[in-house]
Parts: structure tokens; sequence; C-alpha cells
């Protein structure tokens, strides 16, 4: 690989000794490691598919998480289908660590392109709500595409500054997750630009960010809720020193002991405090390490830090709200469309949630979480930026409703009164399954009517409208694959 800063293996060479210094250095000389987590909410099915074409072994520290070799898992109609997340393997540590448990309320600060977003999503598993926000929009945009594509109907995606959002919202979430920007050093093995613009200024810029973010984030966590801070970088100016000082600044929030370490992670160093002492006083060795010289993962550090019950939680006052949409005809076509197209049971399910659960934005139709109004407060989502309020229903066209690709990705076959299974697999029905992602029509041997969902060896993959026995493509044109 190209050369490393001198001043940060000057550095490195000093915090670590001269011997495990050689063993961090030896460790760029490695091809990176690559993992992807299976995604829970598409089905248990996913691990023997998988294995027959990635052979995966398992990566201890993610429940769902496995690395890979050899293969191009992005490239797969798998992938499409949102049968799991690429994602580099120790930074899936962050988000187990967060504990999420279903129904939680939980915000993932700095979420983009969305790897601990969809990691939180699994653990939720459909209940309760999750906000993920991206300050940059193009980032913000890659995000939601990334909640889509893995079928997430519980998210709210929105782009703002952390100090607009902490104003906003004040302590309503259980956990939250702050996967700060930062100078990047565990990326240097894999990405040539995070080399090329570390600085020891870049490093100090970066922690000054970290704690504004850090402050914003505290005041958006309830009493006795769980805060996780993790960077994919070395510097302790960013990790020790800057837990360090934010427990000063907030005497309410103390560390968690993360339990259970994992092969290849380490305890987090006093000694690179600029005040060790203090450093033991607050705990800071319950932190955690991972290396790429002793674990299979490029490096990240991790903090769990807990919010002492110091009293009651102002929560936002809002109130259910009524049916946004636009007049009583757009709701019957809606309606007509979901009793067509879904299996009672599911019908029912989005039918009985409240109207004041939907939401139009323009022409676009929208089912914000289970409690999302009252988390929103009175001014629901005026005043944010937000790309995704929630999981997206469709799009109204004159005096039709026609699905969006989001809500067939959310889908499970079963939910369906029509569908019609391709395949991944080396047969000739695997043709078919490119074909339809090239964004061709299908034949059918069946007479089908209406919309059909269209899935890939038991996974929602899109939908396609039947005519005769001609299946219509209706797989979005900037997602298709271009033929070779």
């Amino acid at each position: 690989m190209n050369h490393l800063p001198r001043d940060f293996t000057d550095r490195m060479r000093e915090l670590l000794g001269a011997e495990e210094f050689e063993a961090f250095m030896a460790s760029y000389q490695e091809d990176r490691t690559q993992g992807l987590r299976l995604n829970p909410l598409k089905g248990g099915n996913s691990l023997p598919l998988a294995e027959k074409q990635f052979l995966l072994e398992k990566i201890p520290w993610a429940r769902e998480g496995y690395y890979y070799d050899g293969c191009r898992p992005g490239k797969h109609l798998y992938h499409e289908a949102g049968m799991y997340y690429i994602q580099e393997p120790s930074a899936m540590a962050a988000a187990r660590l967060l504990d999420v448990k279903p129904k939680d309320r939980v915000l993932d600060l700095c979420a983009a392109p969305g790897g601990k977003t969809t990691q939180i999503a699994g653990d939720l598993m459909g209940t309760g709500i999750l906000v993920c926000n991206e300050i940059h929009p193009s980032r913000a945009k890659i995000l939601s595409q990334n909640v889509e594509r893995m079928g997430i109907g519980n998210a709210v995606v929105t782009s703002e500054d952390s100090e607009k959002l902490a104003e906003r919202f004040g302590p309503v979430f259980d956990k939250i997750l702050i996967d700060a920007p930062c100078s990047g050093e565990g990326m240097f093995r894999k990405d040539e630009e995070a080399r090329l613009q570390w600085s020891k200024k870049h490093v100090r810029e970066c922690a000054e960010r970290q704690a504004r973010i850090l402050d914003n984030g505290a005041a958006m966590l309830k009493p006795g809720g769980r805060l996780v801070y993790s960077t994919c970088t070395f510097s302790p100016e960013e990790n020790e020193e800057t837990i360090l000082a934010f427990l000063d600044r907030h005497p309410e929030f103390q560390v968690e002991t993360p339990g259970e370490l994992w092969p290849g992670f380490s305890p987090g160093q006093p000694q690179w405090s600029s005040n060790p002492e203090r450093a033991r006083e607050k705990n800071l060795q319950a932190t955690i390490r991972i290396w790429p010289h002793k674990a299979r993962g490029e490096g990240h550090y991790v903090a769990v830090l807990k919010k002492m019950e110091t009293g009651g939680t102002k929560a936002c006052a809002g109130k259910p709200g009524s049916c946004l949409l636009a007049d009583r005809e757009e709701w019957q076509n809606y309606e007509g469309f979901i009793k067509d197209t879904l299996k009672e049971a599911k019908a029912a399910e989005l039918l009985g949630r409240s109207k004041g659960d939907y939401l139009l934005f323009g022409d676009q139709l929208y089912l914000l979480p289970e409690g999302a109004r009252e988390l929103l407060g009175k001014k629901g989502v005026d005043g944010l930026r937000v790309l995704r309020p929630g999981l997206h229903l469709g799009v109204f066209k004159k005096k039709r409703f026609e699905p969006s690709h989001g809500l067939a990705l959310f889908l499970k076959p079963g939910d369906v009164k029509q569908c019609r299974n391709l395949t991944a697999q080396n047969t000739e029905r695997y043709q078919e399954a490119v074909n339809y992602v090239k964004g061709m029509s299908l034949n059918s041997p069946e007479s089908y009517k209406g919309w059909v969902l269209i899935t890939v060896d038991g996974m929602s993959l899109g939908w396609a409208k039947a005519a005769g026995k001609v299946l219509k493509n209706h797989y979005p044109k900037g997602l298709r694959w271009v033929s070779e």
C-alpha cells in the first residue's frame, strides 16, 4: 500500500511500543478483511442460500455477521433483494453493544451509508422507531436507499444538524448511536483518500466536532438510556480524550462495562489520555478497541455510556393527528389496492393503522412508524429535512394508486395474493431473474390479474403488473442492471 503519514506512524510507535507497533504495521501489508450481515427481516432461509454462494465464516461479535472472500456479493440478486448488507467487520461491534431491544426508540445520529442503521433495524424486528440522520444530503440519499433495500418499515430518515434535532426532540430516545465522523485512521488500508487527508490538525478538528455531536446526542437520551460512541480511528484525542472530556461536561453519564470481550478486542488505554489517573477514575479501561493486527477487521473504538436516572423525561407533546390524504377518493384508491393485492391479515394490519399515521408528500404516500406522531410532536415533520418519513407505500397517479419499490421490499411472499418466485440458483429460471432486474417483461405460465410481487428464492425483489400472460416490469429504472 502507499506510504502512511510519517506523523501517524511516529505516534503509533510511541503509543503501542516497539514490538506491538511492528505487528500493527505488518497488518497493512495484508489484504483487508471483508464482511456482510444477513438481514433478519428477510427470513430464516438466508444463511443456507448465502453459504452456497459465498462460503461464509462467522464474525464472533456480530450475530448475523460473516466474513467472505473471493466473490462479489454486491453484484448479486440477493443483494438487490436486501438479503444482506456489506459492511466492514469491526464496524459491526458498535450496534451490537447498543443492545437494542424490540419497541425501543433509537436514534442513529451519524448514520450514512447505513451499515449500523440496518443492523439496528434488524434488532428492532419491525417494532419501535428508528430515526436515522445524516447531515450531508448526498450521503443521506444513499442512507435512504439502503433503508429501502433492506425492507425497513419503521425508520425515519432525516438530514439535519445534530443541534437542530436536539432542540426539536429533547430527551425521548432509549438508545442513541453516534458513529462519529473521524480522521479515519482505521480506513487507511482500504481508502487512499483517508490517508491523504490525514494530519494532526485534522485530528484536532474531528475531536472538536465530535464533542459537539456528543453533547447534542446526550440531550436526546432518556434518563436510564444507553449511548454508544464509536469511531474508526486510533487517535486518543478522538477516542479516550473525547470521552473523558464528555464525562467531565456531563456528570450524569458513566461508562458501562460492555460485558464479554470477543477475540481481538482490547480494553481502552487510560495511559493514552493526557490525564491517566482521571481516565482510570472514569473507568475508560471499560471502553474497547479493535485492532487490525489482533482481529480480522480494520479497527474501531467503542465506548458504552449510560445516562443516570435524574428525574422525569420531557417528551414531545404530539397528537395522533388526522388523515393527511388529500381527499376521500385517494384513500379509496389506496384501500382498493391493499384489499386487491394483499392477503386478508396483512391488509387488515395496514388498514387498521390510525389514519393519522398516513402522510402525503405531494403525490407520495408514506406510513409513519407506530408512535412517530408522538415522537415528532405537534409539528410532525414540518421544519425538518426528511427524506423518508416512514415506509414509502406508493404514489397517486391521476385516479389510481401505484405501489412503491420500498413496499415490495418490505412485504414477504406470504403477505400477497399473487407472487412469482424466481431463483438465483444456476437453473433455467436464473436468467428470468436477471432479465427482471434488467427491466425486461416476463412471460408467465399462469394468468395473473393486477399487481404481482416478484421474488427471488423467497425474498421480495420488486413489482410487476399482469397483462394477460405477460408481467410488465416495474423494477425501478435507476436500479436496473445494465446489459453487458
